[in-house]
């Protein structure tokens, strides 16, 4: 037998007045996935636990099949592990975001998706500024990382950037105010726009119209997690293809092959045809393989209803349009689509919401369902599950 789960970040959405009170994915043309809804089984899973917020960081890691209650230690530490910064037990990971402030506001989050090859060069005059309180390491785009030996840091409280855009960054600094390590982190994050606002690479991306990548963002701060790996958790042998950090490190951490596909860039221009081809070939040598888009989660994030249901397009078409042409050669096969969590355009941010599933499999059963979307799913044969169950609910359904 072999698996596929296919992970649209963001995905699923509220009714929206504009598309006649319907969501994205009850407007969008997805013959595919309503396929796999009627052919198979559906359900809700409740991919963020009771007093976790809505990561994309917790929401996958109950989708891979670990409880985040359990095993969750921060998103910080799974971003170093995807770009190979190794943590030793005192040291603390944050997320480093290079974002554009404007008078004293958060106005982008991600400073226009500054390139990788832009970031490299921040990076560098980061680490030769701040040098004593920790290193600097290049992601991709606007995500990179800071590491620092300093464990009590694990304890402060961040916040997402992208959960407070357009507001005072003042009103959103690490916290608790009067801890001496949040005076650190927030000392080196008000600092960080005297040594970007007039780096060479910033007066050429005004120069060229764009935003600058003028100030930095430390969040989602842990120390390594200890998981025990997905293949003698679940007996059979994973891998992930995805364009973002934060997969490919809970690949690292699971065990799990991370496949590089060029062309897989986190965003709206991701290669979806090559994402469904690498997938296909990987099912050679693995059972299971976990495709990651995350272009639905940026869409909404900005606000754009046409890129998000055009995300959600391209997903059912080049990806699992491809992959149900092909997977047949397998025999035995099972076949999942949903979200990770909700991101609604009202909200451009993430929401607690159960999502919708549907799973097919050619040793399965179907329920009544004929349509993949929010409402749907809620008359699904397998009710609400809690997420983490998830990979154990497909084994099981699949036979």
């Amino acid at each position: 037998m072999k698996y596929v789960v296919v992970i649209g970040d963001g995905m699923a959405d509220y009714p929206i007045e504009e598309l006649g009170d319907k969501t994205p994915l009850q407007t969008a043309q997805i013959p595919n996935m309503d396929n796999i809804a009627a052919k198979g089984v559906n359900g809700l899973l409740k991919t963020i636990p009771d007093g976790m917020d809505p990561g994309s960081d917790v929401a996958n890691l109950s989708i891979m099949g670990y409880n985040p209650q359990k095993y969750y230690t921060g998103r910080g530490p799974l971003e170093a592990a995807s770009i190979g910064a190794e943590l030793e037990d005192e040291d603390v990971a944050f997320r480093c975001n290079f974002i554009f402030q404007d008078q004293g506001l958060l106005a982008d989050f991600n400073a226009d998706h500054i390139s990788t090859e832009e970031s490299s060069e921040l990076v560098e005059a980061l680490n030769q500024a701040f040098y004593r309180y920790g290193k600097f390491y290049l992601g991709t785009s606007y995500r990179n990382l800071f590491v620092c030996k300093n464990e009590e840091m694990d304890s402060l409280e961040s916040t997402p950037p992208h959960d407070v855009v357009g507001e005072p960054i003042k009103n959103h600094l690490i916290k608790p105010e009067e801890d001496e390590n949040s005076h650190i982190i927030n000392r080196i994050m008000y600092e960080s726009q005297d040594i970007l606002k007039d780096h060479l690479i910033n007066q050429k991306r005004v120069q060229e119209g764009k935003k600058p990548a003028n100030m930095i963002w430390l969040w989602g701060q842990g120390h390594r997690p200890n998981m025990k790996p997905f293949r003698s958790q679940y007996g059979i042998k994973g891998a992930t293809i995805t364009g973002v950090d934060l997969i490919k490190g809970l690949g690292v951490y699971l065990g799990l092959n991370n496949i590089n596909v060029p062309g897989a860039t986190g965003y709206y221009d991701t290669d979806y045809c090559g994402k469904a081809k690498y997938a296909l070939k990987a099912l050679k040598d693995n059972d299971l393989v976990f495709i990651h888009v995350e272009a639905p989660d940026e869409a909404a994030h900005a606000g754009d209803l046409e890129e998000k249901i055009k995300a959600i397009e391209r997903i059912d078409k080049r990806i699992l349009g491809k992959l149900m042409d092909n997977l047949p050669d397998y025999n035995d096969y099972s076949i999942s689509i949903l979200p990770d969590h909700p991101t609604p355009i009202s909200m451009k941010t993430h929401a607690l919401d159960p999502v919708p599933y549907a799973m097919y499999s050619t040793k399965g059963s179907s329920d009544d369902v004929e349509l993949y979307d929010e409402e749907s799913a809620k008359s699904g044969s397998h009710g609400l599950s809690e997420g983490y169950r998830f990979i154990k609910n497909l084994l099981e359904y699949s036979g």
